[in-house]
């Protein structure tokens, strides 16, 4: 596909998640962001969760999940409770 896989937390399913809304590289996944990526994903996945979230935006910063922040963390788990 597009290298989406070479990125942090994105393995093959995450790819094809991202592949399926109209995000087909690392670029574009860059451009649009993790939060707009996820909603689009929720759209077509409605069990899309919070995990799924704190990957993309891992993905964005090129580091693991589990390596971002507790504020960054926060903000993403408070915009994850505003969209349910």
């Amino acid at each position: 596909m597009g290298g989406l896989t070479e990125m942090a937390n994105i393995g093959v399913k995450l790819e094809e998640q991202l592949v399926a809304v109209g995000i087909m590289s690392p670029k574009e996944l860059m451009a649009v962001g993790s939060r707009e990526a996820w909603l689009r994903i929720k759209k077509t996945t409605p069990s899309a969760r919070i995990m799924l979230l704190l990957a993309l935006e891992g993905a964005v910063r090129g580091i693991r999940w589990r390596d971002l922040d507790e504020q960054t963390k926060n903000q993403l788990k408070l915009f994850y409770q505003n969209t349910k």
